[in-house]
């Protein structure tokens, strides 16, 4: 892998770096063919966050990518998926997500339950190393992201990819219009 250089931030090869990632993030990419194009970076855990990893590390607001949980309910079951939207949007929650969950409502998960059942932390919840039963949507923009910036599962670090591999994560599937 070629290092991917984005801001002030340069990765090293994700698998060669476990330490840098999640235990969940570790074990898909071990597993996942295109690993290799997937680069890890530390940062400072308190710029974690979207806006301050940005102005720390001089990152364009376009090239991060937020993984939102949400749920909803339809006849007693509970549909949970995981929301990739550009940083500089918004999840259609309300619209969207609710008519591909086909639920009545649709709620952001409460961030206590979301950390517990990916086993990330806040601040680094990804789609890769998701529980399997989750969908995971993303916007058809996120893949057109030459250089995405997103969590690893751990607020330590960044994984950087190109974009167009987020809607090849096994499972995911490509929204038109999925943020706003």
């Amino acid at each position: 892998m070629t290092a991917l250089t984005l801001g002030t931030l340069t990765t090293e090869p994700a698998l060669d770096r476990p330490d840098l990632l999640g235990t969940s993030v570790r074990e898909t990419l071990e597993g996942w063919a295109l690993a290799a194009e997937v680069g890890v970076v530390a940062i400072d855990p308190e710029l974690a966050d979207t806006a301050a990893c940005a102005a720390a590390y001089d990152l364009p607001m376009d090239s991060g990518a937020n993984c939102v949980v949400v749920a909803g309910k339809r006849a007693g079951e509970e549909r949970i998926a995981a929301c990739m939207v550009r940083a500089d949007t918004r999840a259609d929650v309300n619209n969207v997500v609710k008519r591909m969950l086909d639920v009545r409502k649709c709620s952001f998960l409460p961030l206590e339950r979301a950390v517990a059942e990916t086993a990330m932390e806040y601040g680094g919840i990804t789609p890769i190393g998701l529980p399997a039963n989750w969908r995971i949507l993303v916007d058809e923009r996120v893949t057109g992201i030459d250089v995405a910036v997103i969590g690893s599962g751990i607020r330590g670090s960044k994984l950087l990819l190109p974009g167009r591999l987020l809607g090849a994560l096994p499972g995911a599937e490509v929204v038109a219009g999925l943020a706003g």
